[in-house]
């Protein structure tokens, strides 16, 4: 692009090629130009007057003979506005001698500078950030974790005579899910699962099976021999509906959010769990009572149940956290692409949303957006199979049976 002190002001590169019939220099070149554009445009387009005044820079010329034909490049730098400069850049295919030959100018392109010096900026400034994620010190990532374990801690419950560690919700949800200790709740509170509640140790405390008889309750435990401990004396004194747990070796307080998601999802009813694990091992007289003590208890739960199979426990915390998620693009004209563990793959302006959309490929779940759900962007999120869509409002007539709509209203 030139030196850069003839540069500062540019807005434009003009690129253009030049072939000569026959041997011509770069002075040649720069004459023609001058010369044969002169009187062709308006006195604002003279180029002698517009490089004296500084809204056109030097005209570069780069070109080199062989086999007694002349080719080369352009360039010229200009600070006038985008008509201008392509007016300007037109002009210079009416050229057709230089110096004592024929030749023929072509422009090539025209090229913005502030684009190019725009993705420069993103591509230093990320370099600037991944370096700034580098250079934190031991010392601070540990004052990071010390600030954000303090809010989750705040957020933390205590449910019963046995102050057990539970999440703030536990009081007010109809579902509920039981993990086994404080860090269990910790770590499900810290990706949005808030309807949370510990045992506390083996001995499943009285307070936790009355719970579960009033509400739709979701054993989930450790994929160790402690965790199947938990789960026998939980079944023994509680009401359990479904039951899923956490991979093999692994506890629940260590796992990622996409491992969170999964297990709640991939969970089962209690019945099909025993059927295929074998947990109970004294005899069957313990699944037997268990069914008798779901029976008991099932008209107690037939409101929250509505006659079908309830979803997932973790569906109302999920658009919840989604519901956060979507407060944080209100009024900035933009959304996100999410995947199945609500990450984001990709940031998108609502102008675009819709190609967005169409041009999806991979694994996306969710759309989330600052703007109204309308029947167009329903209709392509559903083909391009997304499951859910997220926004402040909705105007549709019609919703595909394989596509969820969540709004704020």
């Amino acid at each position: 692009m030139g030196k850069g002190e003839e540069l500062t002001t540019t807005k434009y590169l003009i690129h253009a090629q030049i072939t000569a019939n026959g041997i011509v220099e770069k002075p040649d070149v720069v004459g023609a130009v001058f010369g044969q554009t002169e009187g062709l445009l308006s006195n604002d387009l003279d180029l002698r007057e517009l490089q004296r005044t500084g809204r056109i820079g030097r005209i570069q010329v780069n070109i080199h003979s062989n086999s007694g034909r002349a080719k080369g490049d352009i360039v010229i730098p200009s600070s006038l506005d985008r008509v201008e400069t392509a007016i300007l850049a037109a002009s210079l295919e009416t050229i057709n001698r230089v110096g004592p030959c024929e030749a023929e100018i072509q422009t090539l392109k025209v090229e913005d500078v502030r684009a190019v010096k725009r993705e420069q900026v993103v591509n230093r400034a990320k370099e600037i950030y991944k370096n700034m994620v580098e250079s934190i010190g031991p010392a601070s990532m540990k004052m990071i974790e010390e600030v954000r374990e303090a809010m989750r801690i705040h957020e933390i419950s205590e449910y019963g005579d046995d102050r057990l560690p539970a999440g703030p919700s536990i009081h007010t949800s109809d579902a509920i899910i039981v993990v086994e200790g404080r860090s269990d709740v910790l770590n499900l509170l810290k990706y949005g699962i808030k309807n949370t509640v510990a045992v506390e140790g083996v001995s499943v405390p009285q307070a936790i099976g009355e719970l579960s008889k009033k509400r739709t309750t979701t054993a989930f435990v450790d994929g160790d021999r402690g965790g199947e401990l938990i789960l026998k004396e939980l079944l023994q004194i509680g009401d359990v509906d479904y039951i899923t747990r956490a991979p093999q070796g692994k506890e629940v307080e260590d796992l990622e959010k996409d491992e969170v998601l999964v297990a709640l999802r991939d969970k089962v009813p209690t019945a099909q769990f025993l059927a295929n694990h074998n947990i109970l091992s004294e005899s069957d007289d313990n699944n037997k009572n268990h069914n008798k003590k779901h029976d008991k208890h099932h008209s107690k739960k037939q409101h929250k149940k509505f006659n079908k199979e309830p979803e997932v426990e973790i569906e109302d915390d999920e658009i919840s956290l989604m519901k956060d998620m979507l407060k944080e693009f209100e009024g900035t004209g933009s959304g996100a692409i999410l995947d199945e563990a609500l990450n984001m793959t990709k940031e998108v302006s609502i102008e675009d949303i819709y190609e967005e959309i169409k041009n999806i490929e991979g694994t996306a779940d969710t759309v989330i957006f600052d703007g109204i759900i309308s029947q167009r962007l329903v209709d392509v999120a559903s083909k391009k199979g997304i499951k859910k869509l997220v926004a402040f409002r909705s105007n549709i007539v019609k919703k595909p049976h394989n596509l969820k709509i969540i709004t704020i209203e």
